[in-house]
């Protein structure tokens, strides 16, 4: 898989239109699991981003 040079990601990681709604979908999980609490958005995105693209990237090593 060929790698973005700027972030050392695999190229499509920030295109996929999936890997996206599966990390929307982690994240409101995340803050389900918070008990709802406001002010954590941003947060809850970059955790359940690292967490899927760290998938992403194991799966195609």
């Amino acid at each position: 898989m060929a790698q973005d040079p700027r972030k050392g990601k695999p190229a499509n990681v920030g295109t996929d239109p999936n890997l996206e709604e599966e990390i929307r979908r982690r994240a409101y999980v995340l803050y389900e699991q918070r008990g709802r609490e406001d002010g954590h958005d941003l947060d809850d995105w970059l955790h359940a981003e690292a967490e899927l693209t760290a998938q992403v990237m194991k799966a195609a090593a």
